[in-house]
């Protein structure tokens, strides 16, 4: 049995051959989070996939938020599945998981706002082991992120993570295996960081129930506290692949703690650290934006936790960095057992949704129906009949020139004879009068085009001109060769006319007061209007252009502009990394 688990950051992140990524993962279920996706706008390419039943928990506060999924082969179907950990949203009756735990130090209201953000789906298997058939509920878990502005998600968050533990737990009280699987958002140690804040580390409140949840680890932070303190000493100053013997000296402590039998710490083991208890720079997440998968300057926050019993099942596990297409990879891990699948799907699997099951509602029902006409108390059958008669060839009419075609009522348009048989006879009259004398009231063109050389008079008799012969003379001579000769002041009207031409089409484009024009100062003109960006400066390490950027963190400097080093972010050992430059870009430039 396989299992994989990956924060896909939106389900647009399969495009169109999420069947082609499921089977590349070669797994019998797939477990992704921040789908990012509601329920109105899932589609059913991503709902229902051949070869496979899914499981969604959408968010009901915000779209395009939060969201997870559960994909399961269809030979490996669950017999349950539930959305959310409380319970409150658990619908399905006698195919729901249950075991809820003890969760009395959380209001009503504090359990449905942290089941409504769409962050949890548990479903429910039978799988076959060396002894016998077993139950194994496997939850499949997006915990939130602590906004450090935001203190209320701080609570939220740890409120979240208490909730899931007791819900494991209680799953774990009842005989079923468990596998807490997900995007946790907390790095457990300081290998599981690019770049640990050293002696305030393990104060992370997040860190603390991590390391509670976990089977034997606080025994290993107990018994070798100062072992772990050089571990974090060398972890910063060298990030070499080759283990200190502190290291593994603590390794093997934390291996030996998560094996035996000793109740101290959690009851659940973290799958990863159990083959590659000492392996550095392994992260799940990346700062893309920086670029920092580039120079692998992340943190480990993806996991597969499973409980004490079950982790000896376990036959390795590990993660897929070279997976791309989100700022997190994938995360595996191999079972050694079989599932045996589920007859029916649970009542939560997608394929049961109205809108993909084949089961929408007719059309019909959502039209109006219209009430009946009221008789006429004072007509009689021939004037009834007639008025119905009315009616229907007034639909007829309608409907016939709704149909009649395109090209039909687009030549109708152009040529003018729909517009004019619109019109009434009575006012076809007085709408052509009125059309008339808007022509004639009408400018002429050249008024926009007139030469600061024209005189009043000259504009007078250009204009008389053109309403008495028109674009063109009688003779066929153009408007330009009947102005030709009509000169006075020693100055040629038609040059001025097809000076004023140029100057319209921008050959010639008039600059300052005194008229003076120049050809090729529009551009430059413009550049000194739209500067555009500043001149990027170089970088003092690498000498190289630096980025621009903006800040777009609410505060006294948002929508300011800034310069930083273009390369990716990285460990400040790491000389192929982004330096430390940064300037401000003045408000001036």
């Amino acid at each position: 049995m396989k299992i994989v688990t990956w924060n896909i950051n939106g389900i647009r992140t399969f495009k169109h051959a999420i069947k082609k990524t499921l089977d590349s993962f070669d797994a019998d279920i797939i477990c992704v989070q921040e789908t990012k996706v509601t329920r109105d706008l899932l589609e059913e390419r991503s709902a229902v996939v051949d070869g496979y039943n899914s499981y969604f928990s959408f968010c009901r506060g915000r779209s395009g938020y939060s969201g997870v999924a559960t994909f399961c082969k269809d030979s490996a179907t669950p017999f349950a599945a539930e959305e959310g950990l409380t319970g409150g949203l658990s619908n399905n009756g006698a195919e729901a998981v249950g075991f809820y735990g003890d969760h009395e130090d959380l209001s009503t209201e504090e359990l449905q706002l942290l089941d409504n953000e769409g962050r949890a789906v548990i479903t429910q298997h039978q799988i076959m082991g060396s002894d016998g058939s077993q139950t194994l509920s496997v939850v499949n878990v997006y915990c939130p992120r602590a906004d450090p502005e935001k203190p209320e998600r701080k609570l939220f968050k740890l409120q979240f993570y208490r909730l899931l533990q007791a819900r494991a737990e209680a799953l774990l009280a009842s005989g079923s295996h468990v596998i807490v699987l997900g995007d946790i958002n907390t790095s457990h140690r300081p290998i599981d960081h690019c770049d640990p804040d050293g002696d305030t580390f393990e104060d992370n409140p997040g860190r603390k129930w991590l390391t509670r949840f976990l089977f034997g680890a606080k025994a290993a932070e107990d018994d070798d506290e100062e072992e772990h303190d050089q571990e974090d000493e060398d972890h910063c100053d060298d990030r070499s692949n080759a283990p200190t013997v502190s290291r593994l000296h603590h390794s093997d402590s934390l291996h030996s703690s998560q094996t035996s039998t000793s109740s101290s710490g959690g009851k659940f083991v973290d799958t990863f650290r159990q083959f590659h208890p000492t392996r550095p720079q392994a992260f799940t997440c990346w700062n893309t934006l920086t670029g920092a998968r580039q120079t692998n300057y992340g943190t480990r926050i993806d996991y597969i936790f499973a409980d004490h019993a079950l982790a000896e099942l376990f036959v390795s596990a590990d993660i897929m960095p070279e997976v791309e297409g989100s700022d997190h990879c994938p995360v595996w891990g191999q079972l050694r057992c079989e599932i045996q699948p589920s007859p029916r799907y649970p009542a939560l699997c997608t394929r049961y949704m109205p809108e993909f099951a084949g089961k929408q509602q007719n059309l019909s029902r959502f039209l109006v129906k219209i009430a009946d006409k009221p008789q006429h108390p004072a007509g009689t059958a021939d004037s009834q009949g007639e008025a119905e008669n009315q009616d229907t060839q007034r639909s007829q009419k309608n409907v016939s020139h709704f149909g009649s075609g395109v090209e039909g009522g687009r030549k109708r348009w152009l040529d003018g004879t729909a517009a004019e048989a619109s019109v009434p006879k009575s006012k076809k009259s007085n709408a052509g009068s009125k059309a008339a004398a808007a022509v004639k009231s009408q400018g002429s063109l050249l008024n926009f085009f007139k030469h600061k050389g024209l005189t009043a008079k000259q504009t007078e008799k250009t204009t008389h001109d053109q309403s008495a012969s028109g674009p063109t003379e009688g003779n066929g001579h153009s408007l330009q060769e009947s102005l030709s000769g009509n000169q006075q002041g020693g100055n040629d009207l038609s040059q001025d006319i097809t000076k004023d031409q140029e100057l319209a089409n921008g050959r010639d484009m008039p600059i300052g007061d005194a008229g003076e024009s120049k050809k090729g100062t529009c551009p430059a003109f413009w550049k000194t209007v739209l500067c555009g960006p500043p001149q990027p400066p170089l970088c003092k390490v690498h000498k190289e252009p630096c980025v621009l950027r903006t800040v777009k963190k609410a505060g006294p400097t948002m929508g300011r502009q800034f310069f930083v080093c273009a390369r990716p972010q990285g460990h400040a050992s790491n000389p192929q990394a982004r330096c430390n430059f940064f300037a401000w870009v003045d408000k001036g430039k």
